[in-house]
């Protein structure tokens, strides 16, 4: 099992910047794909970035070159910093982790789909105000 909590969402002006926090244990936090979620009321959950555990990256085209997102090992922690925050980027952010041993070498098109994640944070309330 591996229990996910998330931290650091808001309300925001647009144009804003915040950096949420997903704090991870009871598993090797190294052995993990991270990724990050988000669903907007009415809307499904859309895909938002993701990191491996090998460091490479991936982000949807919404958030391309606005956030970024990071791990700490050491810390057992995932990060997503987002800049230049829109009001459509308002939703709940979801953090999960998806397990090497899993994923493997289909983490090229596993990342960015929710059903190849095995564990989930609660989520993270972002609100950008215009």
């Amino acid at each position: 099992q591996v229990q996910l909590i998330e931290s650091g969402g808001g309300l925001v002006q647009a144009g804003g910047s915040l950096r949420l926090s997903c704090a991870a244990s009871g598993r090797t936090f190294s052995n993990y794909a991270m990724g990050w979620f988000r669903q907007a009321p009415g809307k499904e959950r859309e895909f938002v970035a993701a990191i491996s555990w090998s460091g490479s990256t991936y982000y949807a085209d919404s958030v391309k070159g606005r956030f970024t997102i990071s791990r700490d090992n050491a810390k057992n922690t995932v990060y997503l910093q987002m800049n230049s925050l829109k009001p459509e980027d308002t939703a709940v952010y979801h953090c999960a982790a998806g397990s090497r041993e899993r994923m493997g070498s289909r983490w090229y098109f596993a990342k960015a789909l929710p059903s190849w994640y095995d564990y989930w944070g609660q989520g993270t309330q972002v609100t950008v105000s215009s």
